[in-house]
């Protein structure tokens, strides 16, 4: 008889966390009179770069995609690549970024091509430890420093991104991601499909959640990717983000599009504007 498919409930090959509890704090300098925007930029056509960039200022949550935002590459690829199908995976992996292919549908086409072994995912977490993009650590940590949580939302794998929210102090309960799953024998029996960031929709899912959960006034996603871009609304800004990857719908339609993390870090410097009011 076939083995029946199980989830390695190991540190190693993730765990997708529906809820999290982070310690929730706000950044409020003693000097400066803030109000709460209640118009975002995501819900207004008019909507304009300066509003984008006030409610970073005013952020009280950032939820960063992993895969060419956080990371300079797309973990699946280099997955492919490390099990020897690269090639046949980088054209949907391009068309799924883009918008072009449901995601779900492009995550399911890919990995029954890799069909990656546990043995084979342990060896490349091993093998090739994340590539951080410049300038993300200084600017999860001036996050941190103003006690804004940190979000990793990402269709990409728990088991690999768990290393990635280590170096950068983000609590592995504030991953959001698809988990493998295996056969007793460690073959590949597919992935979470009730996992939300599974879905095309599925982060804008995280993203709605999260701020019910919690009562984010001004939370901003992050990201490179149509699914990124899509978060906005729910979020209160989307900012896109170039420097790995330069998606054209992204830059066509996110408010602010940026190509160095910098640029966001020199932001948060200024003081916060008195954000707008309906």
């Amino acid at each position: 008889m076939p083995s029946i498919p199980t989830l390695l409930h190991t540190n190693e090959i993730g765990q997708h966390i529906l809820t999290s509890s982070p310690i929730i704090t706000s950044y409020s300098p003693s000097n400066v009179s803030m109000k709460i925007i209640t118009t975002s930029p995501c819900n207004s056509p008019m909507s304009s770069l300066e509003e984008t960039k006030v409610t970073w200022r005013l952020t009280d949550a950032v939820c960063f995609d992993v895969d060419s935002t956080v990371c300079e590459d797309e973990a699946i690829d280099e997955l492919a690549k490390f099990c020897g199908k690269e090639k046949e995976i980088a054209q949907i992996t391009k068309n799924a970024m883009s918008g072009k292919m449901d995601f779900r549908a492009a995550l399911r086409t890919r990995l029954n091509i890799i069909k990656p072994t546990y043995q084979q995912v342990q060896s490349y977490i091993e093998a090739f430890p994340p590539k951080l993009t410049p300038g993300v650590r200084e600017l999860v940590s001036a996050l941190h420093q103003r006690g804004i949580p940190v979000y990793l939302v990402s269709g990409g794998f728990h088991s690999i991104i768990c290393d990635v929210a280590r170096q950068l102090n983000i609590p592995l309960e504030n991953i959001y991601a698809n988990r493998l799953k295996f056969y007793f024998d460690g073959e590949y029996a597919g992935f979470d499909e009730d996992a939300p960031v599974s879905r095309t929709a599925g982060k804008a899912e995280v993203v709605k959640k999260l701020k019910e959960d919690y009562g984010y006034m001004n939370l901003v996603t992050i990201g490179d990717g149509a699914t990124d871009l899509h978060t906005c609304p729910p979020a209160d800004a989307f900012i896109g983000f170039g420097g790995n990857q330069v998606r054209d719908e992204v830059k066509k339609h996110a408010k602010w599009f940026v190509m160095d993390f910098n640029e966001l870090v020199d932001e948060l410097k200024l003081p916060p504007l008195s954000g707008k009011t309906k």
